[in-house]
């Protein structure tokens, strides 16, 4: 039986209801628990981000929400926070750290916005080298959690939105898989759970969720721990494939 869900966004970032509303569809699919994280501040891009002055209300309104629910639902108040946030994840239940840039000669490239965006970013900085681009990110999530502070860890391979078809990369390529595993190593050691995210696959991008089964299964060989989330945009995303993919 589904218990919770704690990846989820409202209004206050990306999503397209309210918190209230996001907790309401919660306690209709039964859930005992839900975590509302929108996304931190990135002050480099604010187009899908909380905005700065509005951290505060967040906060407000959720243990408001808190309150208001409980004893039908437990609400927890957490944040997507991203590498690059330089706004503090304190005084949160939870944090969830994930990984939307890379860092290039000083411009931020987001890895999930559009294929095309990642295909300029290897020519531009890789000489057409996408791997090298792979390998970059693969690096930076290997730190997300000693630099957010992170609970979960958020979608291990976002790099591979675009990708089900091999259209960016082939992901059986040797030095594809030491990058992915290098990265898993190094999270492994901070017994942080991993979220097995079903986001990408409730908006049609992906036929499988992050991470991949291959990854799946090497963390979890590993003694790795999952939270099965599923990134919900809107009320209707909440618990998104859980009976499918659920451990």
């Amino acid at each position: 039986m589904i218990k919770a869900d704690y990846h989820m966004h409202t209004i206050y970032s990306d999503g397209i209801a309210s918190p209230e509303e996001m907790i309401l569809k919660g306690i209709y699919f039964g859930l005992e628990e839900i975590g509302i994280s929108d996304h931190s501040f990135t002050f480099f891009d604010t187009s899908y981000c909380m905005q700065e002055e509005k951290i505060d209300s967040y906060k407000e309104e959720l243990e408001r929400l808190k309150e208001k629910y409980k004893g039908k639902i437990n609400v927890l108040k957490g944040i997507e926070q991203d590498y690059y946030s330089d706004v503090p994840a304190d005084d949160y239940d939870y944090v969830i750290g994930s990984v939307h840039y890379l860092f290039i000669d000083g411009s931020y490239v987001p890895v999930d916005e559009t294929p095309e965006i990642l295909r300029s970013a290897a020519d531009r900085y890789f000489g057409g080298d996408i791997l090298s681009l792979c390998e970059l990110y693969y690096a930076t999530v290997s730190d997300v959690v000693k630099k957010t502070g992170a609970d979960i860890i958020g979608h291990f391979d976002l790099i591979s939105k675009f990708n089900d078809g091999k259209e960016l990369f082939d992901p059986e390529d040797p030095r594809y898989i030491a990058a992915w595993n290098g990265a898993a190593d190094k999270l492994l050691e901070t017994g942080v759970p991993f979220e097995i995210n079903t986001g990408a696959v409730s908006r049609g991008y992906k036929e499988k969720p992050y991470p991949s089964p291959g990854q799946i299964e090497y963390i979890r060989e590993k003694g790795g721990r999952f939270i099965l989330s599923s990134d919900a945009h809107s009320p209707e995303g909440i618990c998104f494939g859980f009976a499918e993919f659920g451990e």
